[in-house]
């Protein structure tokens, strides 16, 4: 049975001056997007706004020098990504490629593949999206059909994934396939793949690869996720990411960076930051206390964030408390529109009204996918009692 801790961290006194510089980039660089913009937290997205943080070293912050990166402390990482977020920076195209596939190479990939694949990630030029999601999986992700079979140097793939977020626009998709059957294992038989879907000067292979990229618009009408089809597109053995049939395991050592970030209650406070706004023009003792309540909150969840922070920053493994923090940070963020609502005489709007009304109509309807991204709610807590020797 395994225990969790959020040990207190107390960050170094070279992420406050991190902090410092990192607001005066953004009084720079993302003064005039409007709070609906800002709404869109990690989502947003702006190529040209990701180059100047490639310039600035705040891409691949924690990676070694060797492939672009620049060896801080994930504390000064922490910091950064802190300070993006609350400012609703776009920072979506770069976001996979740092926070996860990045990391997946640095510990499983090949040599070559790190210096082709990493470097000009961390120069803010090369975006990555995930293949794991498949069409009647749920969040099932070990019953993975979409099949690598083996040919004549490399690899033919066939099958779909969907709610692939920024497979329109990425570069490279690493994606979780199945390699072979074992009806005994389902976990076995997993393998993931580098597969390039254009060049760095935007040159689209996707067709010429036989790989067909369909987009899937959500209830905002808005472009972020895309089923993705793959008839006969081949990959050559170089392809192949960490051990052939051994994908479970790296997949799930990629989703625990994918689920302790500042992201996961960072999601909603736009909303926040404008219910502060108008309480300050018309203050009300009920608002005063819901706001209150939420700052307590958020406390909470930034000292666990950042606790999990210090773990990776020691080398440690916080899957578990990765896990906790995903799973209370979703709630936190789904309750803040509701909240507001209860809070404030207005109607949710989209499209017009004021900052609060737009971005709390923003975010009802958006909020409701925070359950489900980096794993649902139910199979985060299937994780978390598993790892607690619960079931």
């Amino acid at each position: 049975m395994q225990t969790f801790s959020f040990d207190p961290v107390e960050l170094p006194p070279a992420a406050a001056e991190l902090r410092r510089e990192v607001r005066e980039f953004l009084a720079e660089h993302n003064a005039t997007r409007k709070p609906l913009d800002r709404a869109q937290s990690w989502s947003g997205s702006d190529p040209e706004f990701s180059r100047k943080m490639g310039e600035r070293g705040w891409i691949g912050m924690v990676w070694p020098k060797t492939y672009g990166g620049h060896e801080r402390t994930s504390f000064e990482r922490y910091v950064m990504l802190e300070e993006m977020l609350v400012a609703g920076a776009p920072v979506g195209a770069h976001w996979i490629a740092d926070r996860q596939s990045g990391p997946l190479l640095l510990n499983f990939g090949t040599e070559a593949q790190r210096q082709k694949y990493l470097p000009p990630v961390t120069r803010g030029e090369m975006y990555y999206c995930i293949g794991m999601s498949e069409p009647d999986s749920g969040s099932d992700l070990a019953s993975v059909r979409t099949k690598a079979t083996k040919v004549d140097g490399g690899y033919l793939i066939n099958g779909r994934k969907i709610w692939t977020s920024g497979a329109h626009t990425a570069h490279v998709m690493i994606a979780l396939l199945r390699t072979r059957n074992n009806p005994d294992n389902r976990h076995d038989g997993l393998t993931q793949f580098l597969i390039d879907l254009r060049d760095l000067d935007g040159t689209d292979l996707k067709e010429k690869n036989g790989i067909t990229v369909r987009p899937v618009i959500s209830m905002l009408g808005e472009h972020h996720f895309n089923e993705v089809t793959f008839e006969d597109a081949f990959v050559p053995e170089t392809a192949v990411v960490g051990t052939e049939h051994g994908g479970w395991a790296q997949v799930m050592a990629e989703l625990a960076f994918e689920r302790s970030g500042p992201e996961r209650y960072l999601s909603s406070i736009q909303l926040v930051l404008e219910m502060i706004r108008a309480l300050a023009a018309h203050p009300t003792p009920q608002g005063h206390i819901a706001v209150g309540r939420l700052v307590a909150h958020l406390a909470t969840l930034r000292q666990m964030s950042v606790s999990v922070a210090g773990k990776l920053n020691a080398g440690e493994d916080p899957a578990l408390e990765g896990s906790i923090v995903k799973d209370l940070g979703a709630v936190f963020e789904q309750e803040i529109p509701t909240i507001a609502q209860q809070v404030f005489d207005v109607e949710p709007k989209l499209g017009e009204g004021s900052d609060l009304e737009q971005v709390m109509g923003f975010l009802i309807q958006n909020s409701v996918s925070y359950s489900l991204r980096g794993g649902t709610r139910e199979i985060l807590r299937g994780i978390i009692a598993r790892g607690l020797g619960l079931r």
